[in-house]
């Protein structure tokens, strides 16, 4: 009779220790989804910003056209990424793009004078620091998402139930960590 009670005890530990785990993976999950989410939110805002501001900086800058179809390539690249991998390169390049689209701009005191490209530069300036902040929250779920996978006893729950480890958001190559520089 103790030996049932005690069996019993145990497999109510057990399955109140999965229920718990695989819930707490459950709310993880949906908060790297909404943390992606959130950082695709402000991506596609940039993302329809950027015609706006090429088209600005045409009518000053039109002997720049290879920065300017630069910026409109990887725009396009963003576009058509597929995976959450694809989609961070695809951005890492676009950003580069912008930093030498700005770059090119500081060479045009009348664009830089000019009231929409002003705006629009601080309008994508705004972005930019809402990206950055929702790339932080993103990495931070799916730390805190990537480590209950890994450490002992919850990584036992994780491969039963199939949860696996989502990518971090890194800037991709050196060369996209260096500043851009122009020289005319």
């Amino acid at each position: 009779m103790i030996l049932k009670i005690v069996i019993g005890a145990i497999i109510a530990i057990l399955v109140i220790f999965i229920i718990t785990a695989y819930n707490r993976f459950v709310k993880l999950k949906v908060k790297v989804d909404e943390g992606f989410s959130t950082m695709d939110v402000y991506l596609k805002k940039r993302f329809d910003l950027i015609p706006n501001l090429v088209e600005t900086v045409k009518g000053y800058a039109s002997h720049e056209k290879e920065t300017l179809e630069n910026v409109i390539k990887a725009r396009n690249m963003t576009a058509a990424a597929g995976s959450m991998e694809e989609k961070f390169q695809s951005e890492n390049v676009l950003s580069g793009c912008l930093k030498t689209l700005f770059a090119v701009s500081e060479a045009y005191p009348d664009l830089k004078a000019n009231q929409n490209f002003l705006d629009l530069q601080n309008q994508l300036k705004r972005l930019e620091e809402d990206i950055a902040n929702s790339r932080k929250y993103y990495n931070a779920v799916v730390r805190e998402f990537n480590t209950a996978i890994q450490v002992f006893p919850s990584n036992i729950i994780a491969n039963i139930f199939k949860f696996t480890s989502k990518p971090m958001y890194e800037v991709g190559s050196e060369e996209e960590r260096e500043n851009v520089k122009v020289s005319f």
